[in-house]
């Protein structure tokens, strides 16, 4: 925390604000790992979650690439989750099943943007898609979703005066000054918007 305090006393200001950094990566393969990520895509956190949770009900509570590929249509719309995410996640638990996308224990192993080129050859995984699986489920340090909206709208708050929405490449250079630190960093933006700056 005192390197990123020190090359930017804005976030600092922001860390001292939010507290002490509480992110932990998440259990789960990846198969199972991804499907939230696929399901919460341009979703309200809340909806994306009460689909997840309907989804692991109609998979017998085991998400796995074989379940899923066994789970009917019909019951896959029923639980919430559209065509286009149906889609998306058939290629995926195909593709995990016939080790296109390796196991997490492989990932592991592999530089985060060797894993976003793997990640992003499903149908339906994006480049943001890839990023929070970096975050949330592996726990890499310096990963910076600057096309994220909730980062550009915390970026453009705290650092231009008009507030308004920076362009991804902004966030980008700025963000440089983070490294190796960037997942933090992005952590602490995103939290900025839950924990009001005192008047």
């Amino acid at each position: 925390m005192a390197r990123l305090k020190s090359a930017d006393p804005a976030l600092a200001r922001v860390i001292r604000r939010v507290g002490p950094f509480a992110l932990s990566p998440r259990p789960g393969d990846t198969f199972e790992s991804l499907l939230p990520a696929v399901v919460s895509q341009q979703l309200h956190a809340k909806a994306a979650a009460a689909i997840h949770a309907r989804i692991v009900a109609v998979l017998g509570g085991e998400v796995t690439p074989a379940r899923f590929q066994r789970a009917s249509n019909a019951m896959l719309r029923c639980a919430g989750l559209s065509a286009a995410k149906r889609e998306a996640l058939r290629d995926l638990a195909g593709k995990c099943a016939d080790g296109t996308v390796a196991p997490r224990r492989e990932l592991e192993t592999l530089g985060d943007a060797e894993i976003v080129a793997r990640l992003t050859q499903v149908r339906g995984v994006g480049v943001w898609t890839a990023q929070m699986f970096l975050i949330f489920r592996l726990g890499r340090p310096d990963v910076l979703p600057s096309g994220d909206f909730a980062i550009r709208k915390a970026f453009g708050l705290l650092y231009r005066k008009n507030g308004r929405l920076p362009p991804p490449s902004a966030v980008e250079r700025h963000g440089r000054a983070w490294a190796p630190y960037r997942s933090v960093a992005s952590w602490y933006l995103w939290r900025s918007l839950d924990v009001p700056a005192a008047d």
